[in-house]
């Protein structure tokens, strides 16, 4: 109830100071000064990872590792998928990922592995950000996060509220509650830095690879909101911003 609670405070008070984009406005950034500077840095991270750094600093992690990784970490984030599918009315969503997160638990070993999506049993992603999309709440400014990368406001208050109510708490393994968290932000990690020579491909050949990259985020978000036309959106990084 305490975290419930907080959770609460914690939304109203970020979205209470969201930024309001003018009428007419469809890329809202008044805070591009501090954006552009934490994209500088995602992207030299970015560089490192990727190999397209100097030979001393550039290095890679074995798939072996990072995909038992990112099986962990999309497993632990399933309970929460759950609930915002339910508060967002959606409710063959919320039994999909309820069933999916079952399977993986059970027979692929606390999700290390992904048995469930050889079934057919693919997840229906989602998240707090979402939910407040559905209820009404407006956008806001657009965000970049040091290492997690574009957001937006809302999607930001939406992962902080994701993060403090975790129904992992009343239906996971004790493994799974203790390493969930951190298995959740290594295994976004790992798809930031497994995403570098898409990222690469596409930014490095634009002369301006922040507004490149904040074109795509908004228009990709927009898109899985509903808020845009399929013809508008531009999604070669589902895999790694989708919420």
């Amino acid at each position: 109830m305490m975290k419930t609670i907080a959770a609460i405070t914690v939304t109203i008070s970020l979205l209470g100071g969201c930024s309001t984009a003018p009428d007419g406005v469809t890329v809202h950034d008044p805070y591009e000064v501090q954006n552009r500077q934490v994209h500088a840095f995602n992207k030299s991270l970015g560089d490192a990872f990727s190999g397209d750094g100097d030979d001393d600093s550039s290095f890679s992690i074995p798939t072996d590792y990072t995909d038992r990784v990112v099986n962990f970490g999309d497993n632990v984030s399933l309970p929460g998928m759950v609930v915002n599918g339910v508060l967002q009315g959606d409710i063959d969503s919320a039994l999909r990922n309820s069933v999916r997160f079952m399977v993986n638990t059970t027979v692929g070993i606390l999700g290390l592995f992904d048995p469930a999506d050889y079934i057919g049993l693919e997840e229906e992603e989602t998240d707090f950000g979402e939910t407040l999309a559905v209820w009404g709440v407006q956008e806001g400014a657009y965000l970049e996060l040091p290492v997690l990368g574009p957001s937006t406001e809302r999607a930001l208050a939406g992962r902080i509220v994701d993060m403090i109510i975790d129904p992992l708490e009343f239906v996971g393994a004790r493994e799974q509650l203790k390493y969930g968290t951190v298995g959740k932000l290594a295994g976004r990690v790992i798809k930031v830095t497994q995403a570098g020579d898409t990222i690469d491909s596409v930014l490095n050949d634009s002369a301006d690879s922040y507004a490149q990259l904040r074109l795509i985020y908004l228009q990709n978000r927009r898109f899985e909101l509903g808020t845009t036309l399929a013809a508008d959106a531009i999604d070669p990084y589902d895999d790694l911003f989708g919420e």
